[in-house]
């Protein structure tokens, strides 16, 4: 696990509407990297750079599982910025695409499992 970051680098990694949208989506949840890319129509290259600048600052973690990568947010993160996780949460909910993106990644659930993707 990664140690906490500095605000500054914690800040500017939830400074842009992609890593917000991922945020999002991982509020309560812990998600496969092509449920992320599926849901949010990311390209692959455009998932992985926002999930390593949310991983490095700190904000996000990861397991492996097979060939498969799983984010959630972190642990140390909530137990370390309880407030501040409060406060992303509102952000994230509070978002024009939250909705549309977490109805997008339930229908895709529904009809085909993260190995299908």
């Amino acid at each position: 696990m990664n140690a906490m970051s500095d605000p500054e680098t914690i800040f500017k990694a939830c400074g842009d509407a992609t890593r917000l949208r991922i945020l999002a989506l991982l509020q309560g949840n812990e998600l496969c990297v092509c449920e992320i890319e599926a849901a949010l129509s990311l390209s692959q290259p455009n998932a992985s750079r926002s999930l390593a600048i949310l991983k490095n600052a700190g904000i996000i973690q990861s397991r492996k599982q097979a060939q498969w990568a799983y984010y959630k947010i972190s642990d140390e993160f909530f137990a370390q910025y309880p407030a501040l996780c409060t406060a992303l949460e509102k952000i994230c909910a509070d978002l024009p695409t939250t909705k549309t993106d977490k109805d997008t990644l339930k229908r895709l659930r529904e009809t085909r499992p993260c190995e299908k993707m």
